[in-house]
């Protein structure tokens, strides 16, 4: 074991970690785990600390570990130790732990009986497997290797016999945890396997890589997910064996799709990334998800982060699963994107639409363009992939849509080729072109032609935009401006001739 290094508990100061593996593209599930981890810290005038868990070397993919990072940037979570920085308690890879710490200790626990060396081959493993599955055994191994002589191991090791190291579990009696969350939990020794600690290619499982990695980096709290809460007594009586104060424990609840299974990629996207790419502002999204099983009351929903600092604590998180209902996340999304500033909102849509160029404009327009329609789509928008449809027509003159979409109910060709023309007239003598002016001219016209406001408004909304619905029409027109106004209306007469 190394000697240089201190392992006691640091003076009081909460040390929390989020811990994910570089093995696909930072989930949902994993993020609210990041999310709450750091509300925790925060809340406590704590550190977080990122660390990688890459020792699965086969399933680490590249570009993974990137993404992880640049969510928890988008989201604005900081961190206070991390991957860019080895000090004071790195590497904060696992990968490159694995001399210094993983293989001592490992070696430790063999030498003082804790664990053994394990010969079986997967063949034999597979047919213990079955054989214990089919007399209704307690646990899959039969512990075959932990009782080998010094003769037999000799042996394996000299004819170079691939092994692994396996943690001897107690075979009687119980581990008792106190769980923040789920409260008192107790795990019966007798139905838990002895769990490989050291893999053949040499590197730690997650099991013994993140109870040395949380007490050599000092983590006074671990906060993590419920699917962890079974592998819980393995790792204490790691930290047993080894002489070590194990944390406090808190498990988060699982999330569930609306129909109450867990939510994977059958029920949609769960990447925290295609979230960002569809449009989801980042706070919107982070108060989604710290909702995902806390709750500041029972009725507040649109929340600040600073909100939700002040009042995290993981006694007030559920035990029982939380519903991720898209329904809920586009509403609140809007939400935030009414209570951004015009300007603020301008700046968002360029640069979502620089980050994801085949959802926005092309060439993108210059804020002075964006912002004077900002407040025409504002109240109508979920989020920002919407836009683009909506406000197309601003910046093409190429406007798509059926000679018969000019046609309203209630009028013919000849009635709106009629009315079209009157709108010329009318519109080109404005003065003041604004949007009030417009509006008294368009009004005025309809009622010379004795249409109803709806049907002339129809039918010159399609001629302007190609849209049915969109933006408020009489601001539009202003925006567009007189020369665009005429010239679209005029083509929209010709496709009636």
């Amino acid at each position: 074991m190394p000697s240089a290094i201190n392992y006691t508990k640091s003076n009081g100061t909460i040390r929390v970690r989020y811990a994910p593996s570089p093995t696909r593209d930072p989930h949902v599930g994993n993020i609210r785990t990041a999310i709450f981890t750091w509300l925790y810290a925060k809340n406590k005038s704590g550190k977080f600390i990122v660390r990688i868990e890459d020792t699965d070397q086969n399933r680490t993919i590249p570009g993974a570990l990137e993404n992880i990072l640049n969510s928890l940037n988008w989201l604005s979570i900081d961190w206070d130790e991390g991957p860019s920085d080895d000090k004071p308690f790195g590497p904060y890879l696992q990968s490159k732990r694995l001399e210094k710490y993983y293989i001592p200790f490992a070696e430790q626990l063999v030498e003082k009986g804790y664990a053994y060396k394990c010969y079986c081959s997967q063949e034999r493993l597979s047919e213990v497997r079955e054989t214990r599955r089919v007399q209704k055994l307690e646990t899959s191994y039969d512990r075959q290797c932990r009782h080998l002589t010094t003769e037999q191991k000799y042996d394996f090791d000299k004819n170079q016999t691939p092994s692994v190291i396996r943690f001897a579990m107690p075979l009687k009696g119980e581990w008792e945890l106190s769980d923040i969350i789920r409260g008192e939990v107790k795990f019966q020794n007798k139905v838990i396997d002895d769990f490989i600690i050291i893999k053949s290619d040499g590197y730690p499982t997650y099991h013994l890589a993140n109870v040395i990695d949380d007490h050599c980096m000092e983590i006074s709290h671990v906060i993590r997910a419920e699917e962890w809460l079974s592998s819980t007594p393995k790792h204490l009586a790691i930290y047993k064996a080894l002489g070590w104060n194990p944390p406090t424990f808190a498990h988060l609840p699982i999330i569930l799709a609306p129909d109450k299974s867990k939510l994977s990629k059958r029920h949609g996207t769960t990447s925290i990334l295609d979230y960002r790419k569809q449009g989801y502002l980042p706070n919107a999204m982070f108060v989604f998800l710290s909702l995902l099983g806390w709750s500041l009351d029972d009725k507040t929903e649109v929340l600040t982060i600073p909100e939700i600092i002040a009042n995290f604590s993981l006694e007030r998180v559920s035990k029982s699963g939380a519903i991720f209902d898209i329904q809920k996340l586009n509403w609140l999304n809007g939400q935030y994107i009414r209570k951004v500033s015009d300007k603020s909102l301008a700046q968002m849509i360029i640069s979502y639409w620089e980050r994801y160029p085949e959802s926005g404009i092309s060439p993108i327009p210059t804020l002075s363009k964006i912002i004077p329609i900002v407040p025409l789509i504002k109240e109508r928008i979920k989020t920002l992939n919407e836009i683009k449809p909506l406000v197309n027509f601003f910046f093409s003159d190429d406007i798509q849509y059926e000679n018969k979409d000019l046609i309203q109910k209630g009028m013919d060709k000849t009635t709106t080729k009629s009315a079209l023309q009157k709108i010329i007239g009318n519109l080109s003598n404005i003065e003041k072109f604004d949007e009030l002016t417009i509006e008294g001219s368009l009004r005025m016209t309809a009622e010379e032609m004795e249409l109803k406001p709806r049907q002339l408004l129809g039918s010159i909304r399609v001629a302007l935009s190609g849209l049915e619905v969109s933006p408020p029409l009489f601001k539009s027109i202003e925006i567009l401006g007189k020369t665009s106004s005429l010239q679209r209306i005029d083509k929209a007469i010709s496709k009636l001739e």
